[in-house]
């Protein structure tokens, strides 16, 4: 039996992985898990773990208006907290230490109408504090590797489930109230989190280190997703480029409107060698809308 630490507690993607283990692999898998906001996290045991499943962290918001002080605060949970954690790990002869880093590393979308796929090879840019504290916690991570530790960072793309939140949701709400969306052909990584999961023990059944870059098996336009999830919901979505024009107009505005339409159509890949195909598309929004 393989004993597994989630280091943060009440976090979508630990709470969802210790559920899929506890339904799928109970007599496997030990879990615990250790509330990081409580300042006596670092008297507790790790010693005896084989892995440690970091979770804490600050999701990524609005980073229009942000205090200076509430940049640092990213910087110290995402980043140091995550160190700290990791050197404990290492000190207690914990074999693997699990971070979940983010594609936001290598910057937004690329703007409607622009292609963006990326590789292993591809240059780490992030756009603001929330992805440069992500890759700064990945650089002092790193250091820690060895023979003996094996650290293993996750960059998954956008990641959604039953209960999820963020973008996902905007665009269930989109598909059950709106009888047209336009029809845009763009390409962006997605992961369910029963996939991530899935991987997610994978890596831990192996003791993999690295770097890693799970997706679904098939790239998804926002116009399908949005027409797939209201089909789901027994809605008739209809596409049509006719509103595609106004698209692309909007893509051209200045600040947060051109930067959201820049991230619903524009397009976000991985190369397809990285991809976790355990649900399909269809099932994943069967699951996801209940």
């Amino acid at each position: 039996m393989k004993k597994i630490l989630i280091t943060g507690a009440n976090s979508y993607i630990g709470t969802s992985f210790e559920k899929y283990i506890e339904e799928n692999y109970p007599d496997d898998y030990q879990i615990n898990t250790l509330d990081m906001l409580d300042p006596n996290w670092k008297e507790y045991d790790f010693s005896g773990y084989d892995s440690i499943f970091h979770v804490a962290g600050i999701a990524h918001a609005d980073i229009g208006h942000v205090s200076e002080e509430r940049k640092m605060l990213y910087y110290t949970v995402n980043c140091d907290l995550a160190y700290e954690t990791a050197i404990k790990a290492k000190e207690s002869k914990v074999k693997q230490f699990i971070y979940m880093s983010s594609i936001i590393v290598y910057g937004e979308s690329a703007p409607y109408g622009k292609k963006k796929v990326i590789t292993k090879d591809t240059k780490l840019e992030p756009a603001n504090f929330y992805g440069d504290s992500k890759l700064q916690a990945e650089i002092k991570l790193k250091t820690l590797g060895d023979d003996n530790f094996k650290v293993c960072i996750l960059r998954p793309p956008m990641i959604y489930g039953p209960g999820s939140k963020g973008n996902y949701q905007m665009l269930s709400k989109l598909a059950k109230k709106l009888p047209i969306f336009p029809d845009i052909k763009n390409e962006r990584s997605i992961l369910f989190i029963g996939n991530l999961c899935y991987f997610i023990k994978e890596c831990i059944d192996k003791e993999n280190s690295g770097i890693y870059f799970p997706q679904n098996e098939e790239y998804v336009s926002t116009s399908k997703m949005v027409q797939e999830i209201a089909k789901v919901n027994g809605k008739n979505i209809h596409l049509t480029k006719l509103l595609n024009p106004f698209v692309f107009i909007l893509s051209k505005f200045p600040g947060k409107i051109g930067r959201m339409c820049n991230k619903a159509f524009g397009n976000m890949s991985y190369e397809r060698n990285f991809n976790v195909n355990y649900f399909s598309l269809i099932d994943s929004i069967r699951i996801t809308e209940g």
